[in-house]
């Protein structure tokens, strides 16, 4: 078997050839753009973030091309821009599809079937962690916590939300992306594709009509601890069938991705605490004696007594 001289020069540890120059009008647009992000930070090297996103709306990844460019207008190294480009998830550093579907499989999302949903995809797809459909249209990949559990299990695409998740439901929703079918988070700004996420992360004003208008949240769930503490409100307990998952009582396979997220009230499953009551020995505050099972005043004295 033969080998390219590139591939020699890489096994004997040659260093590479300069990365490509962009097209004269791409770099001089990139430019225009990046005197803008520069001019938001006291200290230019601040940009740096920014700018790597920038560079990604350009071709879907961080290119060497792109990590070039930053270096040049911040007159950093290219390895200084490489150690920052490297150590963030959020920065592609190969071809990727359209749609970076991102499953949650740490701790709660795992329990509650992030894993199962995970596994789903990857056979559905016929791609594993990082692959890539052949059309180019999805790529999957487990994420880490991206700070949504209480609607367990996440999806996440293009860092949207789509919450309480099951496999028949998360295969439906990469489905629809590659067949082009508009789809619709759970929260947030309606979706767009990679490409133009990069763009509004670089902060650069997202220009699609109704986009912004659009944008709000799945409720104060996140936010329950907090009034609970200040003894504002009671939760709404929300019970998920043990089979699986929430789902419609039509299919067992199916998810919230295909259900109203405007339900009233009345129609869910709601628990009134009495004033009393504690949900756990961590969702209000209480003195140590009484949350602390060991302590002599605690619950197991009071059982012995």
């Amino acid at each position: 078997m033969t080998t390219s001289s590139s591939e020699r020069g890489v096994s004997l540890g040659m260093p590479e050839l300069p990365a490509p120059a962009y097209p004269d009008g791409v770099r001089a647009r990139l430019e225009t753009d990046a005197r803008e992000i520069i001019a938001r930070y006291p200290d230019s090297r601040s940009a740096l973030l920014p700018l790597l996103h920038l560079v990604q709306s350009e071709e879907g990844h961080v290119t060497r091309t792109g990590m070039q460019f930053c270096a040049d207008v911040l007159g950093l190294t290219t390895a200084e821009v490489t150690a920052v480009a490297t150590f963030y998830t959020m920065y592609r550093r190969r071809p990727s599809g359209d749609y970076q579907v991102g499953v949650c499989t740490n701790t709660l999302c795992a329990v509650m079937g992030g894993d199962a949903i995970f596994e789903s995809l990857q056979e559905h797809l016929g791609v594993g962690n990082g692959g890539t459909t052949e059309d180019g249209k999805v790529t999957l990949e487990h994420i880490e916590c991206n700070a949504a559990c209480d609607f367990a299990p996440v999806v996440m695409v293009n860092w949207e939300f789509f919450d309480n998740q099951t496999p028949g439901s998360a295969k439906r929703l990469v489905d629809d992306l590659i067949a082009g079918r508009p789809v619709q988070p759970t929260r947030g700004a309606p979706l767009c594709t990679f490409k133009e996420t990069a763009r509004i992360l670089a902060g650069f004003p997202d220009e699609r009509p109704g986009a912004v208008e659009a944008s709000g949240a799945a409720g104060p769930a996140s936010l329950v601890g907090l009034r609970l503490a200040r003894g504002e409100a009671a939760p709404a307990r929300v019970v998920h069938p043990r089979d699986g998952g929430p789902h419609d009582a039509g299919s067992p396979d199916a998810g919230p991705y295909d259900e109203p997220q405007d339900r009233a009230p009345q129609d869910r499953d709601v628990h009134e605490p009495s004033p009393t009551e504690h949900l756990s020995s961590h969702d209000a505050p209480q003195d140590t004696s009484a949350s602390d099972p060991t302590h002599p005043a605690g619950p197991v004295a009071e059982e012995g007594e």
